[in-house]
């Protein structure tokens, strides 16, 4: 399946112009709401976004307020968005992404976080060796999740491993990953806590004291995540400025056909080489135990 998902580049990477559209067989979609999150379903395999290969530091993410939801770069206060290298992580540590098809619903308060969600489609931590691309669709299986408490909004965190992977047939739930990758879930935990304070803000906070939760738990997270989507694709929750055009939900009230003006206008693809980033970028913080 994920051969027949390709990105239709805009732009140059880090640069405020830049997206990175996805097209299913040279149509394009929207990330958020064509892909099934599914891949297949009785064997547990779901479909994952790619926003932000490993090792690399570009906040990409899904454009919720842009038509079919492109991926861009995170902006503030006008400007890009990178995260820092926390010693000994460099970037992001797994290849990061969402989950199509899922909604953290900012009206809804989670019974054991006593917190809302984000907003956002479900997060998701792929752990497997190969390092992802922008847009890339990858084929994923479920290990467990992080409740990350970030600004009083619930924001989980799936770890899930691509079914490619050598390492795959082997890890089945959170206590095999501990078991074959050992140190990850720990470094996992460390980065969320840390990575904002380069930027001056304080240590992030978790539900459960930082623990993971097992893949039964983080599939029932997912199912309620696919349940809020399903509401917001249907326009039976608050749209929260979110796009919710789509190509493949003839029911839903935003449904568009590519004759549609809004569709029609879609840029073609004008993709350019990187621009040139800002030195510091590659920085290395060393985060002492009194900072956090």
């Amino acid at each position: 399946m994920s051969s027949q998902y390709t990105p239709r580049l805009i732009g140059a990477p880090n640069t405020l112009e830049h997206r990175v559209y996805t097209e299913y067989n040279g149509r394009v979609v929207s990330p958020f709401h064509d892909i099934p999150l599914f891949a297949d379903q009785n064997n547990g395999i779901l479909n994952m976004v790619v926003e932000v290969p490993r090792w690399t530091n570009a906040k990409m993410e899904i454009s919720k307020e842009e038509p079919f939801n492109p991926i861009k770069q995170d902006i503030k206060k006008g400007r890009l968005r990178y995260v820092r290298n926390c010693f000994p992580h460099h970037g992001y540590i797994w290849n990061y992404g969402a989950f199509p098809q899922t909604w953290e619903d900012p009206g809804s308060q989670h019974a054991e976080t006593k917190a809302k969600g984000d907003n956002d489609p479900l997060d998701v931590c792929e752990i497997g060796e190969q390092v992802g691309y922008v847009g890339q669709i990858k084929q994923v299986k479920v290990l467990g999740i992080m409740a990350l408490l970030d600004e009083g909004e619930t924001d989980w965190k799936v770890l899930v491993v691509d079914v490619q992977d050598p390492l795959a047939s082997k890890l089945n739930d959170i206590e095999d990953v501990e078991r074959h990758l050992p140190g990850l879930v720990r470094a996992t935990n460390e980065w969320f806590r840390i990575y904002k304070i380069p930027d001056g803000k304080p240590e992030n906070q978790f539900a459960f004291s930082g623990e993971a939760k097992n893949k039964k738990y983080a599939t029932e997270i997912i199912h309620e995540c696919h349940e809020a989507w399903r509401r917001l694709i249907h326009g039976e929750s608050p749209q929260y400025d979110i796009s919710t055009r789509n190509v493949t939900i003839s029911n839903s009230p935003a449904f568009t056909t590519p004759e549609d003006p809004e569709y029609q206008r879609l840029p073609s693809d004008s993709r350019k080489p990187p621009a040139p980033i800002d030195p510091s970028i590659s920085k290395w913080f060393y985060i002492s135990s009194a900072q956090v």
